[in-house]
């Protein structure tokens, strides 16, 4: 299994950007079929070395996580959320 996790750092701060940016994180269940589960949260913190909003994503293998990251939906969202981020990091392990 693998674990993708990812945290956004927006440049609109404002909750109802952030809302809207996990909202469009979430539009990637059942668009993209590799994926196992999919869940995107907002910081509830909102501290300013905190991230706003964070993707956690698992995967059956490598090769689902490959298929992913290039299927068109994933990039179009991809191109959207980097628009919309001032820093993105993120890391993958299996398990």
């Amino acid at each position: 299994m693998i674990t993708h996790i990812v945290f956004f750092k927006l440049k609109d701060r404002s909750l109802g950007s952030i809302e809207d940016t996990r909202d469009l994180i979430l539009t990637l269940n059942g668009k993209v079929p590799t994926i196992s589960h999919l869940e995107a949260g907002v910081d509830v913190v909102r501290g300013e070395r905190n991230y706003d909003v964070a993707l956690y994503s698992r995967f059956a293998s490598k090769d689902d996580l490959d298929a992913y990251r290039v299927h068109p939906y994933h990039k179009e969202v991809v191109a959207e959320l980097k628009s919309r981020s001032e820093n993105i990091v993120a890391v993958d392990y299996e398990s």
